[in-house]
């Protein structure tokens, strides 16, 4: 789908998804708690917006206009939960000379509550990355394997976190780094298997935890079109369970809305990716009745 043909649907996108056999209008009888998921990817240190000229983007993106379109989403609902699924690093010159300090701060200003890592928060090395998270104020979660390196501890493989009383269990996946990060920069990071990992994590949250929700923070990419059996996102919610929704990165891809696929168990997951440079803000509603029964209602908006 061309970026623009892309803008002009989105713009009018609002999908309601059942993650259940039942609709919205079956929960009015009784008490709906309604937690909302903002969500970004691939951001690549793009602080402002697109200059007005820019042949793809005019205008677009930026910190500032994405702060205000969370400022009001909070003020309609403040059960937010605000997620991110890596490459927060690498793209523009403040990249470059803070080396990822205003982009933790700025991320800090708006809220954000969990964040995984991708293969460009390397960059700098896993030193430089342990040295800016001071600066983080939320959490990183991931499954790469940190145990011989100095970002042991530092990274944890999930967080619970209690959001009106809902309780979401959020977990991390990273892209294989051999072929896309030199060895100098993430020294002894141990790649996991992204499906053992996401079998083993949910499990824990859904089954041992009891989590409501449970949502994975993916970087291993949506689907490659030049390797069908690579894993990615629509592999990972086929061959796993108990996971409610993925959100993606590493691929750029631009999905006008979140995509529905089957698990294991013949279970809808969600998948949704909103692109790259902060174009659009990802928001899915989850819905939940007092038994826990579950639907959504998600879309992209524009930056």
């Amino acid at each position: 789908m061309k970026r623009r043909d892309f803008i002009q649907k989105t713009a009018a996108t609002s999908a309601f998804l059942g993650l259940t056999s039942f609709s919205l209008s079956s929960f009015k009888s009784e008490k709906v708690k309604h937690i909302t998921i903002l969500h970004t990817n691939d951001v690549h240190s793009y602080i402002d917006p697109f200059p007005a000229d820019h042949p793809r983007n005019p205008g677009m993106g930026g910190v500032a206009k994405r702060a205000t379109i969370i400022e009001t989403i909070r003020k309609e609902n403040p059960n937010v939960l605000l997620l991110d699924a890596g490459d927060i690093f690498q793209g523009t010159p403040y990249f470059n000379y803070y080396g990822g300090e205003l982009e933790f701060k700025l991320m800090n200003m708006m809220g954000y509550d969990i964040v995984t890592l991708g293969n460009h928060d390397f960059d700098n090395g896993i030193d430089g990355l342990l040295a800016q998270m001071p600066n983080a104020k939320f959490d990183f979660v991931s499954n790469y394997g940190f145990e011989n390196t100095v970002l042991d501890g530092h990274v944890k493989p999930y967080k619970i976190k209690y959001v009106d009383g809902v309780k979401i269990g959020v977990f991390g996946l990273g892209v294989e780094l051999q072929g896309l990060v030199d060895k100098k920069n993430c020294k002894e990071t141990v790649y996991n298997d992204p499906i053992e990992s996401a079998t083993d994590m949910a499990r824990i949250l859904k089954q041992e935890n009891q989590c409501d929700i449970v949502i994975c923070l993916s970087h291993i990419g949506y689907t490659y079109k030049e390797d069908p059996n690579k894993v990615c996102d629509l592999i990972l919610a086929k061959k796993t369970k108990d996971i409610d929704l993925i959100i993606g990165g590493h691929t750029h891809t631009f999905l006008d809305k979140p995509v529905i696929e089957k698990n294991l168990d013949g279970k809808d997951v969600l998948i949704n990716q909103v692109g790259c440079y902060g174009l659009n803000l990802g928001r899915i509603n989850f819905y939940l009745t007092s038994d826990k029964e579950i639907a959504s209602q998600g879309k992209s908006i524009i930056v």
